[in-house]
């Protein structure tokens, strides 16, 4: 099936690969006589028929549940200890050295053709040191603000989600191009404005100007819309028939999402209560 997304067509060629090879459950190894000797060659002793290679499941949506649920509770289990263990002198540091961990981890996954698991559940630890952080630090300053962001994320989680269901907001080819273009701008907007941001260089980002303001809400409906991208890659992807494995990195899609989501309500809600 054809798919303008770039990744699965790589990830699709590579199913279709496997399903030829015998890998899959349509391949060669799945159908009636496989592994048989052809005719004119010697019958095999009892040990000698060749190992028929198991079938490798196809995902389905319940995997990328189960695996985003998982990665879910990773991360917020981690926030919760590194915001209990890690004393108040070394937030900075630890917000900083897991947020650059995982820019790494996360640019490594995003650009592999094989799904790994565990580097999947390491971003999901990173993350969750790089949450716990975050939220320590702006819940010291206003308090209730932690609490009022995670509602709000999961909130427009599942708005997405149904707008996604009702086809209200459809994942057009157009619209592909589009979202991939203003993600990758905004990620080098907030590199720079993060590089610079560690020599004292303020560009008005991220201080509660009306420009950061503003800066802040087009993250939060970029990031909103980014879940459609997630919702239309994991239909796209049962529908190829990817193996199971790749999952991992659906649910690494939206859990993405959901922490950018969050950074961005939670900055957005601090321009708005008070002076600091």
């Amino acid at each position: 099936m054809k798919t303008s997304n770039p990744v699965l067509s790589r990830l699709g060629q590579a199913a279709e690969r496997e399903r030829a090879a015998g890998y899959g459950p349509y391949g060669p190894a799945a159908q009636p006589g496989y592994g048989q000797p052809a005719y004119g060659d010697p019958y095999p002793t009892a040990t000698g028929y060749p190992a028929a290679p198991p079938a490798v499941q196809p995902m389905t949506i319940d995997d990328v549940v189960v695996k985003t649920v998982t990665l879910l509770g990773i991360t917020g289990a981690t926030a919760v200890a590194a915001w209990a263990l890690i004393p108040d002198a070394l937030v900075g540091p630890a917000w900083i050295g897991a947020a650059l961990t995982g820019l790494v981890l996360g640019l490594v996954i995003s650009f592999m053709r094989i799904a790994n698991p565990a580097l999947v559940l390491a971003y999901a630890v990173v993350e969750g040191v790089f949450v716990g952080m975050v939220s320590k630090f702006f819940e010291s300053l206003y308090d209730g603000i932690v609490l009022q962001a995670a509602t709000a994320t999961f909130g427009v989680f599942f708005v997405m989600a149904a707008l996604y269901k009702a086809r209200v907001i459809r994942a057009t080819p157009k619209f592909v191009r589009g979202m991939v273009a203003v993600m990758a701008g905004l990620f080098a907007v907030m590199l720079i404005n993060f590089v610079l941001a560690m020599f004292d260089i303020n560009t008005g980002l991220r201080d509660g100007s009306p420009l950061a303001i503003g800066f802040s809400l087009v993250c939060i409906v970029v990031a909103s819309l980014s879940f459609i991208l997630n919702f239309n890659e994991i239909e796209e992807g049962v529908r190829m028939g990817l193996p199971a494995r790749y999952s991992w990195t659906a649910a690494f899609g939206i859990l993405v999402g959901l922490v950018w989501l969050y950074i961005e309500i939670l900055r957005l809600l601090s321009y708005f209560q008070g002076d600091d």
